[in-house]
């Protein structure tokens, strides 16, 4: 008699426990939809300006670009770091070359590489560091450096949102 009591309170646990699952799990994907990227717009002493999506978390500038199969003409990524450094950048998993430009504190270019092709090896080469401190990198399509006439010591003009 005791092992029939049993039964119907474990169909009402797993139930209960089945309802509460789905509960968190709703809860969950409501509350924690991904955001949506910031943009900030980069603009050079040539006029031209970059449209940049702010990568601001470990994952974001890890991958960066990865997986993406193009950028819009004056698109690109820009990495902010928490504090400037010798920053590497790797392009495993990219499907284009690109452009990398490295920014110090005060917005000046301390470097660049141009023309840099997607990573086919394992292990991928890092690209950098620079050779001074950098606190901003920057993504962006391949001819972009040149199209911007960007050089080493070039002051950058941008806006960060807090």
């Amino acid at each position: 008699m005791r092992a029939k009591r049993e039964k119907p309170l474990n169909k009402k646990r797993i139930i209960f426990l089945a309802l509460m699952a789905l509960l968190l799990i709703s809860g969950a994907l409501l509350f924690n939809t991904p955001k949506q990227s910031e943009i900030i717009e980069v603009r050079f002493p040539s006029g031209a300006k970059l449209q940049a999506e702010v990568a601001d978390t470990p994952e974001g500038r890890y991958f960066g670009l990865a997986f993406r199969e193009s950028l819009p003409k004056d698109g690109g990524m820009i990495f902010l770091f928490e504090e400037s450094g010798l920053h590497k950048v790797l392009t495993g998993g990219f499907q284009f070359p690109i452009d990398l430009i490295w920014v110090d504190e005060s917005k000046q270019i301390v470097h660049i590489e141009e023309g840099v092709q997607p990573c086919m090896e394992d292990p991928c080469p890092w690209h950098g560091p620079p050779p001074e401190n950098a606190r901003y990198v920057i993504e962006t399509n391949v001819g972009f450096v040149q199209r911007a006439e960007a050089v080493v010591g070039t002051d950058l003009i941008f806006a960060l949102r807090m």
